[in-house]
């Protein structure tokens, strides 16, 4: 029984249909009014903890990245989330849905990703305004190469 409760739970709780796990650390940034506030609490459900926000300075296990168009360079944006999680952590990029205000191209997200090293999934509805891609960071040490 409680095998297909943990099922109905990935169905119902987008964070855990997206990947979070209890314990982990999850840094937030682009916060701003505008943001999901069911969403962030299902993290927070999931994770059972509060989310960090851009002045945590430890690594994470992974990164919610809220970005809208007119929030500057995505690519920028996302090399800079990369900086705060572990090695094979994933980035959580949510961007407004098509016709909200700072909605972006999927080939944008797409492009950035690629251009930041990053291995996109493909987009999700997380509520009612916003869309997510599970961007994940290459879990192969680059130390090697100069």
């Amino acid at each position: 029984m409680s095998a297909t409760a943990d099922h109905a739970e990935e169905r119902t709780n987008p964070a855990a249909r997206l990947g979070f796990q209890p314990g982990q650390v999850v840094q937030e940034i682009g916060y701003d009014d505008d943001v999901d506030q069911e969403l962030r609490e299902a993290i927070e459900e999931v994770i059972e903890a509060d989310l960090m926000d851009e002045d945590y300075d430890d690594v994470a296990d992974a990164v919610v990245l809220w970005f809208r168009d007119d929030d500057g360079d995505l690519t920028d944006a996302l090399v800079d989330a990369t900086t705060y999680i572990e090695e094979g952590g994933a980035i959580l990029l949510l961007t407004p849905k098509t016709g909200r205000s700072g909605y972006v191209e999927p080939s944008d997200i797409s492009e950035a990703a690629t251009t930041a090293g990053l291995t996109a999934s493909k987009s999700v509805s997380v509520g009612k305004d916003w869309s997510g891609s599970r961007l994940a960071t290459p879990k192969a040490a680059k130390s090697g190469k100069r």
